[in-house]
C-alpha cells in the first residue's frame, strides 16, 4: 500500500466515526433538561415573590 492509500483510509474512518458519532448522540439524546435551568419553560405569566 502506498502512503495516499493509507491517508485516505484513515480520513475515510474518521469521518465515519464523526458521522456515526452525531447520529448516535441525536438519535440517543437526553428527552428534555433534568437540571434547574429553566431552558423550555415561560415563566413571563408569574410574579417574583416580594422581599421582605
Amino acid at each position: 500500500m502506498n502512503a495516499q492509500v493509507i491517508i485516505i483510509a484513515i480520513v475515510f474512518v474518521a469521518a465515519v466515526y464523526y458521522i456515526g458519532r452525531k447520529m448516535y448522540n441525536s438519535l440517543f439524546a437526553k428527552k428534555g433538561c433534568g437540571t434547574d435551568c429553566k431552558c423550555g419553560v415561560d415563566f413571563s405569566d408569574i410574579e417574583a415573590p416580594k422581599q421582605k
